[in-house]
């Protein structure tokens, strides 16, 4: 009897997975990085930087006909910052949960996608995972999804708070304290997406509201809401493509902000492909009570603006504005490696205080290299920073170090262990 019992247990299992599907796969990612003017002008007092991180995950799905679960676990270590040897516990807290969502369909193309999750659009220039950041990037938001041939439809929201009090007696019941980074305690949007042969084009519409005080700074006082509008197009012919870029920001804190983006690519040969392009972001006119300054809150923001993130990557918020002139080519040097250079102009939109608006070269250079289940990648990139740099980054060329470089080298292995 026993043995008929266990018989259907392994049957109805065998069942249960034939009409499901399991996922279990992971990421070892180390980064060894120098930086020697990374992020900003580096003094000649100063010591270059140089350190080696290593981000893991662990990624499990499970899917069926009706719904989607998947969890993701994360830990990001810099080698000999966190621990002294045996410590018991991580003294670090790196340790998260980096995405934990359910995506339940609701029929007729409409389904509902549930907890902390990656949220990302077109090109990633307001909405990115920032995968480049070993942290990443995520949301606690619920979405609703509506996605039917080639249009597609997404509504979301998020409340952030932080603590729960179910009595909710106490004035500060639902205040949120977190800030830095744009961190929002409410948000909604829609975006919109139509597809066609050769053509794509998107709308967004993004409200974010942050936490406002009153003047004793504890109690809360509503919001201070700012709003997102605008389109991603991409058109795609053959060897030639292009993409735009047209965003506003307005709200209680801004007014007649803007981010214009152009962006073209050419496959010249086989192994040889070239992209132009240009990006103007407003910057603060001091002359007004309300800031003009776009800033491209939740995107990739690394992706853009020269990978040595002077603009827009934890800094640059209320300032001058950017012009970004950039040319950039792509080289397949076989059939498992390729290297692409990227030459970017910075002015900014805004003169700074001196009248000067030139903010100098940066020069990018990547190598890729697939291997057999892993990849290898080493950056560098060089800041040719003109007198204006010195101003915005409060270091004059006298102070500053002759050479403003930054080099990075990185292993990738994704394993999948069930799939």
């Amino acid at each position: 009897m026993k043995k008929i019992y266990l018989t259907i247990s392994i049957l109805a299992l065998m069942v249960q997975f034939a009409q499901a599907q399991f996922t279990l796969d992971g990421e070892f990612r180390p980064r060894t990085e120098y930086r020697n003017g990374f992020g900003g002008i580096i003094p000649d007092a100063a010591d270059p930087g140089f350190g080696i991180s290593t981000r893991i995950r662990l990624n499990t799905g499970y899917s069926t006909e009706n719904y989607k679960f998947y969890v993701s676990l994360q830990d990001v270590m810099v080698w000999g910052g966190e621990n002294r040897q045996i410590l018991p516990y991580d003294q670090n807290n790196s340790f998260a949960v980096f995405q934990a969502w359910a995506d339940i369909k609701l029929g007729e193309g409409f389904s509902t996608k549930l907890g902390r999750q990656v949220i990302s659009y077109d090109d990633q220039r307001i909405f990115g995972g920032l995968d480049w950041a070993q942290q990443g990037r995520n949301h606690d938001a619920a979405i609703l999804k509506y996605n039917k041939g080639k249009f597609l439809l997404d509504v979301g929201l998020a409340f952030n708070q932080d603590y729960s009090n179910p009595t909710g007696f106490q004035s500060t019941s639902t205040a949120y304290g977190t800030t830095g980074y744009f961190s929002y305690k409410t948000m909604q949007y829609a975006y919109l997406k139509q597809s066609w042969d050769s053509f794509s084009g998107s709308l967004l519409l993004l409200n974010n509201g942050f936490q406002k005080y009153e003047a004793d700074g504890v109690t809360p006082d509503g919001v201070n809401s700012i709003q997102t509008l605008g389109t991603h197009l991409d058109y795609k012919s053959g060897d030639f493509g292009a993409a735009l870029n047209a965003f506003t920001q307005m709200g209680d804190t801004v007014d007649g902000a803007y981010l214009l983006g152009l962006e073209f690519t050419y496959k010249a040969s086989a192994k040889v492909g070239l992209g132009a392009g240009m990006e103007l972001i407003s910057g603060n006119d001091t002359t007004t009570a309300d800031s003009e300054a776009f800033f491209p809150l939740y995107g990739t923001n690394h992706k853009f603006n020269g990978f040595m993130d002077y603009f827009y990557v934890g800094n640059h918020a209320n300032n001058v504005g950017l012009f970004d002139i950039h040319v950039s080519a792509n080289f397949k040097l076989n059939e498992t490696s390729s290297l692409m250079v990227k030459a970017l102009n910075f002015s900014g939109e805004q003169e700074l205080a001196s009248g000067e608006k030139s903010l100098g070269t940066e020069l990018d250079l990547v190598y890729s290299k697939a291997f057999k289940g892993y990849a290898l990648k080493i950056g560098y990139s060089h800041m040719f920073a003109s007198d204006g740099m010195y101003e915005l980054k409060g270091v004059t060329e006298a102070a500053a170090a002759d050479v403003q470089n930054w080099a990075w080298a990185m292993l990738v292995i994704k394993p999948k262990f069930l799939n």
